[in-house]
């Protein structure tokens, strides 16, 4: 006899065959954290452990995703399981809202956002694919899409499929295509669209772009300050770099590695309510309006960067964030590296401040103007926000 219990609480007995074909063993629970370690996951509704444990409601007799939005059960009804099989054998059935046999663990998507993901990229050319179609063709409606791309990628459709037409847009044309035979292959319908948004995908035109930053020109100046030298460039958009250091030839190379191709040149006066902005951001206060307070940037970015970015500006001074919990703030909770990154290549220091992203350890590791100085610059914003 095999003793199973039903989501029922219930005990039913089953008369087993030992001649026949044996029964294909359960799975095994060893890859599975502890209980207390899967109901904090759980209460959490942490997406980054989804396709890694199961959890069922015994009161409703279903299994979900461990990032379902259902109402929370009480700790007593709910069970964990190591597979959607081990909690189909326990006689749970999949939920329906959150679907747990469509969630793809090696990319952490939903089959509906992938498959969304393939139909906007198959049909992405003039315009804009309907979403209202893409939905119901991917066994949804609209706004549930819009929810689940916002969810899982951090972006609405219409984002995401920008973002992918920029990056192809930007690989064709360092690869060394031409800009028309860029823009087609990218998914633009024509040129006028490129054109239109260019300054959004490239911080230039594509043919600028295209050549390393020719044609574009960029003043330089650069100040002393509590942590070395500074440098501030700017176009005539908006600041393109701030650059730390302690050797004003060494600045000018960084900037002149920055933009290969461009016309760099020493400001005359014009940037001085842009350095001074910056200086003031450095002595941990808001500029005045003598001090250039909206200065704009333009700085050049995948969507994800600036996702990243954005969210580093949004870190109150005094406190820092590991690059996994910024992760986690955006959704992305695998992409702990991928922020480590964003943060490497962040052209405009004290802006965006990237010194306040840290280590999962709280190691400040590295920091593209030294460690020093991103400690030195912690210390001083931690006091300011104490005092």
């Amino acid at each position: 006899m095999v003793h199973t219990t039903h989501p029922s609480g219930s005990t039913r007995h089953t008369a087993v065959d030992h001649h026949s074909t044996p029964a294909t063993p359960a799975p095994s629970t060893a890859g599975m954290p502890d209980e207390a370690t899967c109901w904090d996951v759980w209460t959490r509704r942490d997406r980054s452990w989804n396709g890694r444990f199961y959890v069922s409601v015994r009161t409703t007799g279903v299994y979900c995703l461990l990032s379902c939005g259902a109402r929370p059960p009480k700790r007593e009804n709910v069970g964990f399981h190591p597979s959607c099989e081990a909690a189909e054998a326990a006689g749970f059935r999949t939920c329906k809202r959150c679907k747990p046999r469509e969630w793809n663990v090696s990319t952490g998507l939903s089959q509906a956002v992938e498959r969304a993901c393939r139909l906007l990229d198959f049909e992405s050319g003039e315009g804009m694919p309907s979403i209202e179609r893409i939905a119901r063709a991917v066994g949804v409606v609209g706004s549930t899409l819009t929810r689940r791309f916002q969810r899982e990628l951090g972006v609405t459709p219409r984002d995401w499929l920008a973002a992918r037409k920029a990056g192809r847009f930007k690989t064709a044309l360092r690869a060394g295509d031409s800009v028309t035979d860029a823009l087609y292959g990218a998914g633009y319908g024509s040129s006028s669209r490129v054109y239109e948004s260019s300054d959004k995908v490239l911080g230039m035109t594509p043919a600028t772009y295209k050549k390393g930053g020719a044609g574009a020109r960029l003043t330089w100046a650069i100040v002393d300050s509590h942590y070395g030298r500074v440098l501030v460039a700017a176009t005539a958009k908006g600041i393109a770099a701030v650059f730390l250091g302690d050797d004003d030839d060494a600045l000018v190379e960084e900037l002149r590695g920055d933009f290969p191709a461009a016309e760099l040149a020493p400001d005359t006066g014009a940037l001085a309510p842009k350095v001074k902005a910056v200086l003031a951001r450095l002595d941990g206060r808001k500029p005045t309006a003598l001090e250039a307070p909206d200065a704009p940037l333009d700085i050049v970015g995948t969507a994800f960067q600036w996702q990243v970015w954005k969210a580093l500006t949004e870190i109150p001074q005094g406190t820092t964030l590991t690059y996994g919990e910024i992760a986690q703030c955006l959704g992305h909770p695998k992409a702990a590296r991928a922020v480590g990154r964003a943060c490497a290549t962040n052209p405009v220091s004290i802006l965006v401040p990237c010194h306040r992203a840290i280590g999962s350890t709280g190691s400040l590791t590295g920091y593209r103007w030294g460690v020093a100085r991103k400690k030195s610059l912690l210390a001083d914003e931690k006091k300011r926000a104490v005092g």
